[in-house]
């Protein structure tokens, strides 16, 4: 039987890139999918997808900004697949780049909010559900700019830290015995639209040309590396690491083997060293 057999799985940003490739391994594992993402011809294509490998997906255009969009997902998800065990919070937004004098702070908000915003509106609209339930798992979206600057992309990188900070709040605030587990996953570098966008506009040519160098380099890692393991930690078998973050291309059975450590020494969090 498949890890995921008849759980019902939200993943925003389904409808390209990590997102895509997220919902894809999810559905393959079993899982009933919501695709959620604003460009409805892209969730119709991923839709397409997961059921010529004979999955089953329904595609839910939604403003994750919105609090009134997210709340009418919500509904019609639990109408057409049930509860939500899983939510995946993998939209993204990066389009402010250059330097903190130069970049639009409308674009840069607008970043923060998407990525921010976003992810908590998504949680706060399935929290209520999990709770009575006393099940459910919650996966929240990092990258660049958590653990340290990411020089250009100080909305993005700002939000992703936020988005961290905001994992460890939610896990501290449900505990250990809620029932329900919180994760944070850094996908790593992965050649996507919001990528191409570094690479190909003028902004990113002058401004983001350590990416550039790293793509290069082939120090990027493909979008099925954060799949799996976004369909490991949807599983439910990794909870000793509630509230904790976790990387592409890692295997959580190892990082299992560490979490004494982990603990002990708040490792996988975001904290101030002195």
């Amino acid at each position: 039987m498949n890890e995921l057999e008849g759980k019902t799985i939200i993943v925003t940003g389904a409808g390209r890139g990590i997102g895509r490739a997220i919902a894809r391994e999810m559905a393959r594992n079993g899982a009933r999918i919501a695709l959620v993402a604003q460009t409805v011809d892209q969730i119709e294509e991923t839709r397409t997808l997961v059921g010529n490998e004979g999955g089953v997906a329904i595609a839910v255009p939604a403003d994750i900004t919105d609090a009134e969009a997210v709340a009418a997902m919500i509904a019609r998800v639990e109408k057409e697949l049930g509860a939500v065990d899983v939510l995946m919070n993998s939209a993204g937004r990066f389009n402010a780049i250059g330097p903190v004098w130069e970049i639009d702070p409308e674009d840069w908000w607008r970043d923060i909010s998407v990525n921010l915003l976003g992810t908590m509106r998504c949680v706060r609209a399935v929290l209520p559900s999990m709770m009575r339930r006393r099940s459910g798992i919650i996966i929240n979206m990092i990258g660049g700019g958590t653990a340290g600057p990411l020089d250009y992309g100080s909305g993005y990188g700002s939000s992703k830290a936020a988005v961290m900070r905001f994992t460890e709040t939610i896990a501290d605030e449900l505990g250990f015995d809620s029932g329900i587990q919180v994760f944070a996953m850094d996908p790593g570098l992965v050649r996507t639209a919001m990528t191409e966008l570094q690479l190909q506009t003028q902004a990113g040519k002058k401004w983001m040309t350590k990416i550039e160098a790293m793509f290069r380099d082939h120090r990027d890692h493909p979008p099925e590396d954060a799949a799996h393991l976004a369909a490991a930690l949807a599983s439910g078998k990794y909870a000793a690491l509630h509230g904790r973050a976790l990387y592409a291309g890692e295997d959580p059975d190892k990082v299992m083997l560490e979490i004494d450590a982990i603990r002990r020494d708040a490792l996988r969090t975001l904290r101030m060293r002195r």
